[in-house]
């Protein structure tokens, strides 16, 4: 009997939802010319709302996993999205510095369960040899929301006022909700599956992986195999937060491009990190169906990634507009290759019922990369600017940017290569 697919149905709930995660979080860097000038603020000044939103983003991921991982998908990413969709409207309602810090840090809290959600969903709904295309699909659900996002929100906000554009992007969220509340259920729960795609599902998977024991924090930080997720999400998430947040200026400043004109190199930019995301779960996913181990593949693909992200460096050489859309386009989409084969490989190397925690982890250290290193850009970018050569500053921070996802791929390297051993009832799944 032929399986259904109802499980790619799902992966694109969690396409959406990613999509509309980074929609909600990118409006107010979009916006930041145009409100910089009219709540004054310095990009020192900026940067504290980075970092606000950023290190709630970090607190919220010291719950989230947890909490999903005890309650389930369902019920977690549920209140997750409802709460930042809250938060996302209510940027429309404040008037000041202030009150736009406490929708950052309510954004940052709630959007901090979308990774360990959807990543614990697909660990449930995909076998192994699936996970990382999937993985790939729904986090490029990021690069689609930062394509949308420049492409409506400068014409919301020059058109219905810069309130219109956090209101429109903060309802989709509650669409959202709707349909997650209909469809999602556990695959073994679920009257729309069949039992030959059940059956599929399930079929590489060990006892062990599927056993509900609950592990604590402070024992996943006993096992290599976490740290080495952490190396790699603290040493090329900040990057990504960088290029969320400083592209719009960048390209304003650089370039002279006013809010309208500032929609199509994003837009650019952002399209070629969908392509990258997919692509880089695909090649994956190709590799494994060929024969190779697990985590030969991931090496493998994240490796070429990371080369791919070293021309952003030569920045300072490259005068021509387009040119740089390019370059930033390829850094961009090699992040979200890398993106994707970094999340997989917690469920390659752990059970299900861990795979919401140890993704809480690892973001959490995402996030405190996030947080610090948008102080050293304001610092940084302000003291160019006093000098009257911004751009000074954003070369060095190419430099910093391509550079750091080969040191990643080798610090993960040195941590797997480990000899130290911990004994779990679960030890032997980290070989996969």
């Amino acid at each position: 009997m032929d399986k259904s697919n109802y499980r790619w149905r799902i992966c694109a709930l969690l396409f959406f939802a990613t999509t509309i995660n980074y929609l909600d979080r990118q409006v107010l860097g979009l916006l930041k010319p145009d409100l910089a000038a009219r709540f004054h603020w310095t990009e020192t000044d900026y940067s504290y709302m980075v970092v606000v939103f950023t290190a709630c983003y970090a607190f919220g991921l010291i719950l989230s996993g947890k909490l999903i991982d005890r309650f389930g998908v369902k019920v977690g990413y549920g209140v997750c999205v409802l709460i930042w969709s809250v938060a996302a409207c209510g940027h429309a309602l404040v008037r000041g510095t202030l009150g736009f810090a406490f929708m950052r840090s309510l954004l940052g809290l709630a959007e901090s369960g979308n990774f360990p959600s959807a990543v614990k969903s697909v660990s449930e709904w995909f076998p192994r040899k699936e996970q990382a295309l999937a993985v790939g699909i729904l986090t490029s659900g990021t690069s689609i929301g930062a394509v949308a996002a420049p492409a409506i929100v400068p014409w919301l906000a020059a058109s219905y006022g810069w309130q219109a554009a956090f209101l429109v992007t903060g309802l989709t969220g509650f669409i959202w909700l709707g349909l997650w509340y209909v469809m999602y259920y556990a695959p073994q729960k679920h009257a729309k599956i069949t039992q030959a795609e059940l059956k599929y599902i399930e079929d590489d998977r060990s006892e062990d992986e599927d056993a509900g024991k609950s592990v604590s924090w402070f024992s996943l930080l006993r096992l290599h195999a976490t740290w080495a997720f952490i190396a790699g999400k603290l040493l090329t998430d900040p990057i990504w937060w960088f290029m969320l947040f400083w592209l719009p200026s960048y390209f304003s400043s650089r370039y002279h491009l006013d809010l309208r004109s500032l929609g199509l190199p994003l837009v650019v930019v952002y399209v070629a990190t969908s392509i990258g995301s997919i692509s880089g779960g695909w090649l994956s996913s190709q590799l494994i169906s060929r024969g190779w181990t697990v985590q030969r593949a991931r090496q493998s693909v994240m490796l070429g990634l990371a080369f791919l992200v070293v021309p952003i460096a030569f920045s300072p050489w490259i005068d021509n507009m387009w040119a740089m859309v390019g370059l930033l386009s390829l850094a961009a989409a090699a992040h979200q290759g890398w993106s994707a084969n970094l999340f997989t490989t917690a469920s390659d190397m752990f059970p299900k019922a861990l795979v919401g925690s140890v993704v809480g982890i690892g973001g959490m250290a995402g996030a405190i990369g996030g947080t610090l290193f948008p102080l050293f850009v304001g610092a940084l970018l302000d003291h160019f600017k006093a000098l009257g050569a911004i751009n000074s500053g954003y070369n060095i921070l190419f430099i910093v940017c391509g550079s750091a996802y080969l040191v990643a791929w080798a610090a993960m390297f040195l941590i797997r290569s480990s000899k130290a051993h911990v004994d779990f009832s679960f030890g032997e799944s980290l070989g996969h």
